[in-house]
């Protein structure tokens, strides 16, 4: 297909959905409130009060990010890592946070953690997910394992997905399409189609949300080897959530989701190979919340079942995992100065997984789930303490009740001061947290493929945090970070013995991050940048993360109706390895320039369209695997 079809084709598409467009009415106009963040504390509380800093993805930039996904979002963060974003649609994302890995970073969507037990470190698939689904992202760095539990060692990213309107019916439909191409094809042609399908309410006191959403991307083969054919991805996202407002005191809400996607990948780096993978996600759960005079309990929980079929070289698995998670705690508010947060959360997993093991010839249990299983009781506290002079203060514990490793305490002591003058402060802030991560169920009984090991013992890390946050009548701020973080009993793969096991040495790193943004009296120009160093000449497993990463954009609002912005992300060269061999490699330094601009047409229809990897850069993230060139996307998002 070419250009003039690509272009074509996308305003025919838009054309339909234009046609039935009409303005609405806006809603009802709402004071605008001073930011507020939550993943520090389960509070509100502004950001001059917390004692550490918080990226906050907001829904105004999810919706200039339509299309993509929630891993190059994360992406853009100060240290968030996403190996493989840049890749084919379907490659698996490896996520590093301040050098942690995947298994030191908690995800949580609507309160509730979100796990996979079958797999080999026991995180998400961030695959899953789906953008146009999503309210706004926080990102909390730093061990967080009092209120959060096992794994939060490194970091915590809260997703909050959409809420309901408070009209009685309203609708959004987004579509858009693009292309999906290596640096040697640049063809345009349209092989990646992302939509969207919404509707929600609000009728007395109930509430309501459904939305549909899908994507297929084609074009782009996963191996970067000559002649290897291309290997698609599709995906769907279900989710329902049905509300009940009482009163202003007592609310509640059930919710489902079935995520789904289907991806074809190659059979190692640089070699073309005609493999199948399938993962599902169906998830149910409830919500509840009952206010009284300072405080709140909530109460929320969660049912998911996973399943994962692969077909690689005629060697077929299946796995099957169950999760249950519950959190219930209360919050209670003395005066708007001291905070205190008492709950419990829980969790039971297991897995089961069907393969061909060594030595046998037909498929069979080879884990079951009365094999591997455990279960976590964590009884926490925290206190956040805000003064009128300036001194914050926020410290907890927790109680890690395992079913396999017994007792085990973790805190959290997280100091800072604020100096205010005028509309300006100055936050001096600094924190000591330790962290426990046991074993995931895969890493300990594992016998498919030899690499369990039930004498493993739980990784135990301290963090260490100091900085410094100025901000300026709340248009402009810059702060700077300094973390340090050290592990013991590191789990990790002995590619030698094919074994799972822990480290002998303690695995240390730090570094610094940076952050800057600014944004003019009217808000027509905004600047954002962050830059992280992570030393990782003390970290001693340091595959794919580089010792500079650099982001930053430049937003300008030409007028009322059109948005621009352009991006930048710079990374410097990363080790990695060749797992044919198990020798070392270097990946090469790179630097990536996007272009986005949005125009609203009406006042319930925005058309944008984006440009990315403009200067078509060459580059790897992962050993032998392809990564996007130059590629275009057009869409439109509309709403009723």
């Amino acid at each position: 297909m070419n250009k003039k079809m690509f272009f074509g084709a996308a305003f025919l598409l838009l054309g339909s959905y234009f046609a039935i467009g009409q303005e609405i009415q806006e809603d009802e106009k709402v004071n605008e409130l001073e930011e507020v963040f939550i993943s520090d504390s389960k509070f509100g509380l502004k950001r001059e009060q917390i004692g550490k800093v918080i990226t906050k993805i907001t829904a105004e930039e999810l919706e200039r990010s339509q299309g993509q996904s929630v891993a190059t979002i994360l992406s853009r963060a100060a240290g968030v890592i996403i190996n493989g974003n840049g890749s084919a649609a379907g490659q698996e994302r490896g996520v590093s946070v301040r050098g942690g890995r995947n298994r030191q970073v908690v995800i949580r969507v609507d309160g509730i953690t979100v796990s996979d037990p079958s797999a080999i470190s026991g995180d998400f698939d961030l695959r899953l997910l789906s953008v146009n689904q999503i309210q706004e992202i926080e990102i909390l760095k730093g061990a967080s394992s009092t209120l959060y539990g096992s794994g939060a060692s490194a970091a915590v990213i809260n997703i909050i997905t959409k809420t309901e309107s408070k009209k009685k019916i309203s609708a959004n439909f987004q579509s858009s399409i693009g292309t999906n191409q290596s640096q040697d094809d640049q063809d345009y042609d349209i092989n990646d189609f992302v939509n969207l399908a919404s509707v929600n309410g609000t009728v007395g006191k109930v509430n309501y949300l459904a939305s549909l959403s899908n994507q297929f991307t084609d074009g782009l083969s996963a191996a970067e080897a000559e002649g290897a054919e291309s290997d698609a991805f599709s995906k769907f996202n279900v989710y329902a959530k049905l509300g009940y407002k009482w009163d202003n005191n007592f609310k509640f809400h059930f919710f489902g989701n079935l995520d789904q996607y289907k991806n074809d990948f190659d059979a190692a780096a640089g070699i073309d190979g005609d493999n199948q993978f399938e993962s599902q996600q169906l998830r149910a759960g409830s919500f509840w919340e009952f206010k009284y005079p300072n405080g709140s309990f909530t109460f929320t929980n969660s049912i998911a079942t996973l399943e994962r079929d692969l077909t690689a070289s005629g060697f077929p698995s299946k796995y099957e995992s169950d999760v249950f998670t519950f959190d219930a705690y209360n919050k209670y508010n003395f005066n708007n100065t001291l905070y205190t947060v008492v709950g419990v959360n829980g969790s039971y997993s297991d897995f089961n997984l069907l393969s061909i093991p060594f030595g046998s010839s037909g498929l069979e249990e080879t884990i079951s789930d009365n094999e591997a299983e455990f279960d976590i009781i964590d009884p926490y506290v925290n206190v956040v303490y805000t003064s009128e002079f300036g001194l914050n203060v926020n410290a907890g514990a927790r109680l890690n009740i395992h079913s396999v490793y017994g007792n085990e305490m973790v805190y959290n002591v997280n100091p800072s001061y604020t100096y205010k003058f005028g509309d300006n402060y100055i936050k001096a802030l600094s924190s000591y947290s330790t962290a426990y991560i046991t074993p995931s169920l895969f890493q300990l009984y594992d016998v498919a493929f030899l690499s369990g090991n039930p004498d493993l013992s739980p990784e135990e890390s301290t963090t260490i945090e100091g900085g410094v946050e100025l901000s300026h009548e709340n248009k402009a701020r810059v702060s700077v970070v300094y973390f340090n973080r050290e592990s013991e009993n590191f789990i990790t793969f002995d590619p030698t013995t094919f074994v799972n096991i822990n480290s002998v040495d303690d695995i240390k790193v730090d570094g610094v991050e940076v952050e800057i943004s600014a944004k003019t009296v009217e808000d027509k120009l905004s600047v954002n940048a962050n830059y992280t160093y992570t030393n990782i000449d003390k970290l001693d497993d340091n595959i794919r993360i580089p010792e500079h990463m650099v982001n930053a954009s430049v937003g300008y609002q030409l007028n009322k109706k059109t948005y621009t912005s352009i991006r930048y992300q710079y990374n410097t060269e990363r080790s990695d390895t060749d797992f044919a061999t198990f020798t070392p490699v270097t990946l090469k330094e790179f630097g990536l320039l996007d272009f986005y601009i949005s125009h609203k047409l009406m006042n319930n229809l925005t058309v944008y369209a984006a440009m990315n990897n403009i200067t078509n850069e060459d580059y790897q993230e992962v050993f032998g695997f392809s990564t996007r060139g130059r590629n275009a996307r057009i869409g439109f998002d509309l709403k009723f």
